[in-house]
């Protein structure tokens, strides 16, 4: 599968770092580039249960395609979301259903840095994504 022009550009740019404090920063980076949800989507409807911090989601499709957006209060789930999303948005139904987020975060070089709960969160959020594209 062809990664999405944003997911590639993530890629190199973590493929470039090389220690974890490079990746670190570059994470965070990440987190803040990630838009900031409206208050009217921090609803209990889009939050997604499964992350020890508070998360919440929503995505729409755009001409087949997903889009879709996200907000955590917690810094670093603010970057491994923003890399989520880089990956999946653009997705079709049928390619969201095949991404292999562990394979991704080995990709980039951060999946030592995913303790179980963190995987755990990411991996609700990619469920959630994923209900939302069966509708």
């Amino acid at each position: 599968m062809t990664l999405p022009t944003e997911a590639q550009a993530a890629l190199d740019s973590f493929e470039h770092c090389t220690g974890w404090e490079q990746r670190a920063r570059l994470l965070m980076q990440w987190g803040q580039r990630l838009p900031e949800l409206s208050e009217a989507d921090k609803t209990e409807a889009n939050r997604v249960h499964g992350c020890e911090s508070l998360m919440w989601l929503v995505g729409e499709k755009v001409d087949g395609h997903w889009q879709f957006a996200a907000s955590s209060e917690a810094r670093l789930i603010r970057g491994l979301v923003a890399l989520l999303l880089v990956r999946v948005n653009g997705l079709s139904s049928e390619e969201l259903q095949r991404v292999d987020i562990q394979d991704w975060f080995n990709q980039l070089g951060l999946s030592r840095q995913l303790s179980p709960s963190r995987s755990n969160g990411l991996n609700a959020v990619l469920v959630r994504m994923r209900e939302l594209a069966l509708g």
